[in-house]
């Protein structure tokens, strides 16, 4: 199963939006949160991004959802082409749609595209 890492400058936020995807996609879904600093700081740690990629990495790939600037350059860090890719999506809608097609078994291009597919959804 594809795995998820949300990066965020809060651990906080990062942490409440794994809990939030896990409600919805379900608790089998590998996500784990990267947020904030090596000290609890604000902020982004590519120790911890990194720790997170490996605790959800089953081998069909990781997506990164980051929330802005500097989590955004951090994650960069840490991807490799078809196996670890960064998603341009907005951070909450984003996780969720990539979490949900994720927990369906789809591979690693369709969860991107499915996370992708968040930056159309309208409100109204």
């Amino acid at each position: 199963m594809v795995g998820l890492v949300l990066v965020s400058h809060s651990a906080g936020l990062a942490a409440e939006a794994v809990r939030l995807v896990r409600g919805i996609a379900g608790a089998g879904t590998p996500v784990a949160a990267a947020g904030g600093t090596d000290d609890g700081g604000l902020g982004t740690s590519l120790d911890l991004i990194e720790a997170a990629v490996r605790a959800v990495d089953q081998g069909d790939g990781v997506v990164l959802v980051p929330d802005l600037g500097s989590s955004v350059l951090t994650a960069r860090l840490v991807e490799e082409p078809g196996r670890v890719v960064l998603a341009d999506v907005p951070f909450v809608e984003g996780a969720i749609a990539a979490a949900v097609a994720a927990s369906t078994g789809m591979p690693l291009a369709d969860v991107l595209a499915a996370a992708e597919e968040a930056r159309a959804f309208r409100k109204l």
